[in-house]
């Protein structure tokens, strides 16, 4: 059976972003008294809630004092996100290809769907894409399955007809809980091997080879 819909994760799956988170890490970091974080350890926390990075950063474990540094960041994301990303060189390609063969198309993401819609506004027109569930969707985050189970709901597909793609262990054990088929990609902070413990269908270094996978060519 082939799939009927590819939901992607965002950041270091279809773009970096890192330069802009990055920056705005830094630049709340250091406002708020935390000059020693490498940008290394900023990265290694993309794809999680910014109050679990910024927990992890700092060793705060307040909740007020996270959510206080998570309206920064915001404010800091409207000044330096959307032009400190972007997307990977076959990003676009792979996208169209999958629409050429009537595949549907989804974004799920910690990372807030207005954001997403601001970038991705650059290369597509509003509605090209199926569905976009952003971290202000759910009450719930990766890798709870919230998000996947939404936008399957929306597509009013089954789990069976879904594959999902993204970077990293969150969204290993996110297709996991939602019982869905699993790419894991290289385009980020997490190695093959990391990917590899999970249940997936193959592990791609780079987007292109999502076409090449049999459940997503036309039958003839």
């Amino acid at each position: 059976m082939n799939y009927s819909a590819v939901l992607f994760d965002f950041d270091y799956t279809l773009a970096d972003s890192s330069r802009g988170i990055v920056i705005c890490f830094q630049q709340v970091l250091h406002r708020n008294g935390y000059t020693q974080v490498s940008d290394e350890e900023i990265k290694r926390t993309i794809g999680k809630t910014l109050e679990d990075s910024f927990s992890l950063l700092t060793g705060v474990s307040d909740q007020e004092q996270l959510i206080n540094w998570r309206k920064q960041y915001g404010k800091e994301a409207d000044k330096y996100m959307s032009e400190n990303t972007l997307l990977f060189p076959d990003t676009l390609e792979v996208l169209n290809k999958l629409k050429q063969r009537n595949v549907r198309i989804g974004i799920i993401s910690t990372k807030y769907r207005f954001r997403i819609l601001e970038f991705l506004g650059r290369y597509f027109p509003e509605e090209w894409l199926d569905v976009i569930i952003g971290g202000e969707d759910v009450t719930l985050h990766k890798p709870d399955p919230e998000g996947l189970n939404k936008a399957i709901g929306f597509l009013h597909l089954e789990p069976i007809q879904i594959l999902y793609v993204g970077d990293s262990v969150i969204d290993a054990e996110t297709a996991a809980s939602a019982g869905v088929d699993f790419v894991g990609i290289t385009t980020g902070m997490t190695t093959r091997n990391e990917l590899e413990y999970f249940p997936h269908v193959k592990i791609i270094s780079c987007l292109s080879e999502l076409l090449i996978i049999k459940e997503l060519i036309p039958e003839k």
